[in-house]
């Protein structure tokens, strides 16, 4: 399973992609740090799943999601984001986000929904 990381913050992408990588059957094939690089990279990689913070100085994951989701072959989109207010998740979900998730509370939660995406694949 292929996966795809935006976020603004060092410190955020690479926490993530240490903690993918641990994941069996996980190849994160990207990362990007701003909204531009990630659509370039989500668009070259083409990944079965990408994270997406919500706030960038340069663009914002709201905007990636509407622009990947407009593709028929979109990747699985979490949201993951300090802004966990209702405004927020309403407007992802509306634009086709899979799963929206506070990063001061819920941060685990995206290697769970990749680790269950994962087993299902292997059973078929």
């Amino acid at each position: 399973m292929k996966v795809f990381v935006v976020d603004d913050s060092a410190l955020v992408r690479e926490r993530l992609v240490s903690l993918l990588s641990e994941v069996e059957g996980v190849e994160v094939v990207g990362s990007a740090e701003s909204a531009e690089e990630g659509i370039e990279g989500i668009s070259r990689s083409k990944p079965d799943v990408a994270v997406l913070d919500i706030r960038m100085p340069a663009g914002n994951g709201i905007a990636i999601l509407e622009r990947i989701k407009r593709h028929g072959s979109s990747p699985t989109v979490i949201m993951l984001t300090n802004y966990p207010y209702p405004q927020y998740r309403k407007k992802c979900m509306e634009a086709g986000a899979d799963y929206f998730f506070d990063k001061s509370g819920e941060f685990h939660k995206v290697t769970d929904v990749i680790e269950r995406m994962v087993a299902k694949e292997a059973t078929g």
